[in-house]
């Protein structure tokens, strides 16, 4: 499966990561998708004459880490439980290859629009908010909650694949061998078995890359890292809102044929 992926991408236009800063969207609509990793090669074929890929020091499928950051009762992820349409994310975003990390806060409105603000940092996770002293003006300005509140709470990690259509319209990011590990409990689980793909655009508008799911019949679904990996590794959080969710994601590992 590896060496067909690889194969796949490799016969794809590049794209550089200079000519990506051009296409940042850090104020943008997000729109997730999920499958069986299984359905990846196809649908990397059908995107090869319509997509260019992110090729940087000849990698194409990027590791990446996220730390995530949230009250000690998990303030954030309640506001997603509860369908609060506005909410945030406060988070380090490392890649690793680049040796580039980053801390950054991502809200999301009431309209669907998810915006992104981050200050470059020297680390790739902390054990403490005290560690942000020279970042506090930063926080304080964009975190929701006092920022004194703040804590780790959940580590992931995923390879990613970076696309974008040859209209330079819309980014695509496709991310296998997602695995999470929560600070307070400990507990550590992988989802080897999903591909995560979300669609980076402008705003609302004609996408080559919707054309492609719905001839393969893939959906849109929201997937939140953050939350379902706290579902997944924290058995005593409350989940109502991700029960038909994680029945879904059960049903795509053990069958190729389903989509989410």
């Amino acid at each position: 499966m590896v060496k067909k992926i690889d194969a796949i991408l490799r016969e794809m236009t590049p794209i550089t990561l200079e000519e990506m800063k051009t296409i940042r969207l850090m104020d943008r609509i997000d729109t997730k998708f999920v499958a069986n990793i299984a359905v990846l090669p196809d649908l990397l074929k059908k995107m090869k004459p319509h997509f260019r890929v992110q090729i940087q020091n000849e990698v194409i499928v990027a590791p990446y880490t996220t730390q995530y950051f949230d009250t000690h009762d998990l303030g954030m992820f309640t506001m997603h439980q509860n369908g609060k349409l506005n909410r945030q994310k406060i988070r380090i975003r490392s890649y690793t290859n680049a040796g580039l990390s980053f801390l950054e806060i991502k809200n999301k409105n009431n309209k669907g629009r998810t915006s992104k603000k981050r200050v470059q940092i020297n680390q790739p996770s902390v054990q403490s908010i005290n560690e942000f002293q020279e970042k506090t003006n930063f926080l304080d300005e964009g975190s929701i909650f006092p920022i004194e509140l703040l804590t780790p709470s959940l580590s992931n990690s995923f390879s990613r694949i970076t696309l974008v259509n040859n209209r330079k319209t819309e980014r695509i990011t496709v991310d296998v061998n997602l695995s999470f590990l929560n600070e307070n409990t400990g507990k550590a689980v992988s989802l080897d078995d999903l591909v995560i793909l979300e669609l980076k655009q402008d705003g609302w508008q004609h996408s080559d890359f919707r054309d492609i799911l719905q001839e393969l019949r893939i959906k849109k679904n929201s997937f939140s890292k953050y939350c379902v990996g706290t579902v997944l590794t924290n058995p005593d959080v409350k989940y109502n809102r991700f029960k038909c969710r994680l029945i879904n994601i059960n049903k795509i590992k053990q069958n190729d044929s389903v989509r989410l």
